[in-house]
């Protein structure tokens, strides 16, 4: 199964994941998509 690409990200959305990024406050599979989105290093816990 090929993998789909990101076309557009909705603004509200993407700050507000990063908000919850910050906070530690978002479920780790969005953890992981909002590092993937914005190549961030992740810190192995």
């Amino acid at each position: 199964m090929r993998r789909k690409t990101i076309q557009w990200i909705n603004t509200p959305v993407l700050t507000e994941a990063i908000f919850r990024y910050e906070k530690g406050l978002l479920p780790y599979s969005m953890k992981l998509w909002l590092e993937e989105v914005l190549e961030i290093k992740s810190n192995k816990d």
